[in-house]
């Protein structure tokens, strides 16, 4: 989950070599062109729907609390159902249990986090031919095999944990498979890379405990959101992989903290970990990065001038004004996604790159051509057309997070 707000075609930086062709060939491929794009997108979909995709952050659970919607059958809003989710391949979104950073300062955050899990239930409940809570990857092999899309469940922001080391174990028994250690604001567990005010200069002295116990239980170490300091002291303390599980590349995002930098992916891997891509346009280049920044603060100095309230008629009112002088929001392309995972795979390799997409989390912000949950054969397609194998496709749909959960549940067994 970004933060959330009404403000929310490049080239690929890694080209992928090919050998020259002849012009015979090139006469040849000319005169079968037609046809290729209807076979890729088949091939694409084909791989979809037989493998095991799984997205790391999905803001199902917050959403449905602000409104429910039955998202067993097709729903108006959102970017995740039912009907969406098996026409993509989707059999594994891990269900985001967000609370809000200001919660922690309210003492609201494990009563906030226990309605979520409860929430997610209640969907499993009501359509029991349709939804499995997942909370292993034996559970998720099991669950695809008969038809079920599993709903593991990742915590975003450890504030539930409220200084209770015990809790780690409590939300592990409730179906907690990550915990995201910060959110919004530095929590008392670890500095947020949103937050200017480093309380710890990283994690605190209970943060370092808290990861600890996470890989005694069991539980995987999510660094998006933290400081940068934060996820130098998980790699020094970590006995399991860890996993960014809603992070993109900060080589397209110079500066921007909330994003991994290219030394940290290195490390990350060298852990065992995976970054899993964020969608939202924001995370993908520094075009939309600019805007969104540029438009907030716009709109704080246009409601400062006017003296009016934040509302969504004032936010109408301004959004009209500032697309019409500045133009609409840059989204992302497809091709700017397929970036990060290249990127991620030079500095890494192939086993160290998944899908976190924050579905329902980042807004109207998603790239062209991966709008909902049904989108994951046009990413298919498009790292087949940049020449990734079967194989490692299926690896970066879900094979790489099933190895991290097996390797975390294995040094918990220890």
């Amino acid at each position: 989950m970004s933060f959330r707000s009404t403000i929310l075609v490049a080239l690929p930086v890694t080209a992928m070599l090919f050998s020259a062709c002849s012009p015979a060939d090139q006469d040849a491929s000319s005169a079968t062109s037609t046809d290729a794009p209807m076979d890729m997108a088949a091939h694409a979909n084909m791989i979809a729907q037989n493998s095991i995709i799984i997205d790391t952050h999905i803001d199902v659970p917050y959403r449905l609390e602000e409104a429910w919607e039955d998202v067993s059958e097709s729903t108006d809003g959102g970017d995740f159902d039912y009907p969406r989710a098996k026409a993509g391949g989707l059999n594994a979104p891990f269900m985001s249990i967000y609370t809000p950073a200001g919660l922690e300062a309210e003492g609201r955050s494990k009563e906030v986090a226990e309605s979520l899990i409860d929430l997610v239930n209640r969907i499993v409940a009501e359509s029991p031919d349709k939804f499995a809570i997942a909370l292993s990857p034996a559970d998720v092999e099991a669950q695809f095999n008969a038809g079920l899309i599993s709903l593991p469940m990742g915590m975003e922001n450890g504030s539930p944990i409220e200084g209770d080391l015990a809790n780690v174990k409590h939300f592990y028994d409730r179906g907690i498979r990550y915990i995201t250690l910060a959110h919004g604001l530095s929590n008392h567990i670890s500095d947020s890379s949103y937050d200017d005010n480093k309380r710890w200069d990283g994690l605190s002295e209970f943060g370092v405990e808290v990861v600890k116990e996470m890989n005694r239980v069991g539980i995987m170490v999510d660094i998006s959101h933290v400081s940068d300091g934060a996820f130098w002291d998980v790699m020094e303390i970590a006995t399991a992989p860890a996993i960014a599980s809603h992070s993109s590349a900060r080589h397209f995002t110079p500066g921007w903290e909330r994003n991994i930098a290219d030394d940290m992916i290195v490390r990350l891997g060298e852990n065992g970990g995976v970054v899993m891509i964020n969608y939202g346009s924001a995370f993908l280049t520094q075009a939309a990065q600019e805007y969104g920044e540029n438009k907030r603060e716009a709109m704080t100095a246009y409601l400062e001038v006017n003296g009016i309230e934040a509302s969504e008629e004032a936010t109408a009112a301004f959004n009209a004004i500032y697309d019409a002088e500045h133009g609409t929001y840059p989204y992302a392309t497809l091709n700017e996604t397929l970036d990060h995972f290249d990127h991620v795979v030079k500095l890494a390799g192939v086993d160290h790159v998944g899908i976190g997409s924050d579905y329902d989390g980042v807004g109207d912000s998603l790239p062209i051509g991966l709008k909902d949950v049904s989108s994951y054969p046009t990413l298919v397609e498009g790292l087949l057309g940049r020449g990734y194998s079967e194989e490692d496709i299926k690896k970066i749909l879900g094979g790489n997070l099933l190895r991290v959960w097996r390797e975390v549940e294995a040094a918990a067994s220890k």
